[in-house]
């Protein structure tokens, strides 16, 4: 079977102290038909994420004289430039820190080279900028919080928000479905482009930090409601009692 070809621009970065691991991604990625670059270390790989000449970090936690930690908390500071995450398998605490500090996903350790060359396109396909489509279908308003699907822009009242890949579209179809209740199943399939697993609370993670950054209701109540066993729904205002 032919290795599905990725575009020119999908250049990839991959951070991780281990040059094996490294050389072994590395020959795997490209054979897939992306462009890879390796570091070893975390000041030279938050350096290089940060000359705006990739389009996706694989960045691993656990490096000896900074953490994979240390350095997603530095490209974060200053890009929203897709990561992705590998952790030690069944370091749970691990993967939900990376998500909360702002990764787009993880992949624990050890993982098969197709598993992650899906993930990474995955990733790299929610980044791409959508089909362009006629100015007055590409806003979503709903009490304080615009959506610009064509710009990529969220803004509270007059503020921008800062969001990454995945949150923002997991912000975009919640709006689209506000008042409707959307399951984890679906929402993992569509945003993270990968099937539901019960033990994985990455869309449950997600959730959290764009509570966190979007703000309650004025009323203090979440504009994202989870519904337990189920899902979540984006909150339509209560409309003024006559």
């Amino acid at each position: 079977m032919e290795p599905q070809a990725a575009q020119i621009s999908e250049h990839v970065l991959v951070i991780d102290d281990d040059v094996e691991l490294c050389n072994l991604v590395s020959r795997f990625l490209m054979r897939e038909g992306f462009q890879i670059d390796a570091v070893n270390g975390g000041a030279q790989g938050i350096e290089r994420a940060l000359s705006g000449d990739y389009a996706l970090v694989v960045l691993d936690v656990m490096m000896p004289e900074m953490s994979g930690f240390d350095v997603l908390r530095r490209i974060r500071a200053e890009s929203p430039l897709p990561v992705l995450m590998l952790t030690a398998r069944g370091d749970a605490l691990d993967r939900v820190l990376g998500l909360e500090m702002g990764a787009d996903d993880y992949l624990p350790k050890p993982f098969s080279p197709p598993e992650l060359a899906a993930r990474i396109r995955a990733i790299l396909r929610r980044a791409k900028p959508g089909v362009p489509v006629t100015q007055g279908n590409t806003t979503i308003a709903i009490g304080e919080i615009e959506l610009d699907s064509g710009a990529r822009v969220v803004r509270h009242g007059h503020q921008l928000i800062n969001l990454t890949t995945v949150e923002f579209d997991l912000l975009e179809a919640l709006m689209r479905g506000a008042g409707q209740v959307l399951n984890r199943e679906k929402l993992t399939r569509d945003i993270l482009g990968r099937e539901f697993s019960p033990f994985d609370r990455s869309i449950d993670t997600h959730v959290c930090n764009l509570r966190k950054k979007i703000g309650p209701l004025p009323d203090g109540t979440d504009r994202i409601k989870g519904v337990r066993g189920i899902g979540y729904l984006y909150a339509l205002p209560q409309r003024p009692r006559a």
